[in-house]
């Protein structure tokens, strides 16, 4: 590694740093006028994604306008199941569609080509931090097994992911197997990006929070500590962030059974909940994105009351949720500048 310090890296390592660094969920997106203009080129969502030029250029955008300790490669959580050829697409206005699969489906899924179908992210990530300054942290990610699982099983987000519920609920054995199967399919993609070029990676767990105590356990926890043994036992030095959103009080042992370096925070979180869970290890969070669309005093008192509580320990700053396409840039500019102005004590 460079002799750059990079700030992210030192918090993952577990140190206090001040001001700390800051990234943003879905940093590089429609809220962006530049963004828009790149996306017009692509054709296709999936076109942006598996375009390497593209990925780049949209990866790098919010580094250029807002200067964020890290950068987060441009892609989906759902390249994953493109790649096992399930027709994934993306409808306009109503999100991400695929074929369902069901138990013939799973027995019959083949990962041999994933990461060949994959090897234009690989060039995006490589790409990336060649263009990066050399004091930005590069994060790789993929999406958990579980949530993965839950788009694959209904072909389709649903509001509470009652599909995929069931399923597990009437196919155990067959659910834990396509599990099982994501999870080293995942671990193989995200040591893939950490030997292209990424620095840390995220897993993101975005549908946890409709899971009750014991599928916690059974469908999020045991999957992403799979994964995240087979990456650390291949690459030792690996950095991992696990963020199961509407986790709740399922996150009070999750950093201890998945074995992750460090553990994102949505907006629910309670801070005093945080600070527990920071006595641990470093945490990443967790501003409600609304206050930055509302921007003014709602994004100043939260900023200050996530800083005053946590800004002691190890942070990384970051929403609790991606940030989304009504934010106004400029108030990103404020959360920014606000940040940095902070100092310990």
């Amino acid at each position: 590694m460079s002799a750059v310090r990079r700030k992210l890296l030192e918090v993952l390592d577990g140190a206090t740093v001040s001001p700390p660094p800051i990234w943003l969920m879905r940093q590089a997106g429609r809220y962006l006028p530049e963004y828009r203009e790149t996306r017009k080129q692509a054709g296709s969502f999936l076109q942006l994604c598996y375009s390497p030029e593209l990925a780049t250029e949209v990866t790098l955008q919010p580094i250029r306008r807002y200067g964020f300790d890290a950068a987060i490669l441009f892609s989906d959580i759902l390249v994953i199941p493109d790649a096992l050829k399930r027709s994934v697409r993306f409808v306009e206005g109503e999100g991400p569609r695929m074929d369902p699969i069901d138990e013939a489906g799973i027995a019959a899924l083949d990962g041999k080509n994933v990461l060949s179908h994959l090897t234009p992210v690989m060039q995006a990530v490589s790409s990336i931090r060649r263009s990066l300054p050399e004091e930005t942290t590069l994060l790789g990610f993929c999406g958990a097994p579980w949530t993965v699982a839950t788009y694959m099983i209904a072909g389709r987000g649903t509001p509470d992911q009652a599909p995929a519920r069931l399923f597990g609920y009437r196919h155990r054995e067959r659910f834990q197997y396509l599990l099982e199967f994501l999870a080293d399919i995942s671990a193989d993609y995200l040591v893939a990006q950490i030997d292209a070029g990424a620095d840390a990676v995220q897993i993101f767990d975005s549908w946890a929070g409709v899971l009750g105590e014991e599928e916690f356990k059974g469908f999020a926890v045991k999957p992403v500590a799979r994964m995240i043994a087979s990456v650390k036992a291949r690459r030792p030095g690996a950095k991992i962030i696990a963020f199961a959103k509407g986790a709740g009080m399922n996150l009070k042992h999750y950093r201890q059974q998945t074995g992750a370096d460090m553990i994102g925070l949505d907006w629910s979180v309670p801070l005093s909940f945080a600070a527990e869970l920071q006595k641990e290890g470093p945490v990443q969070g967790n501003l409600d994105p609304m206050r930055v669309v509302a921007g003014g005093r709602a994004l100043e008192e939260g900023i200050d009351a996530i800083l005053q509580v946590l800004g002691s320990g190890p942070l990384v700053f970051n929403l609790g949720h991606g940030i989304t396409p009504e934010a106004n840039p400029d108030h990103v500019t404020q959360l920014v500048a606000q940040v940095r102005g902070s100092k310990d004590g």
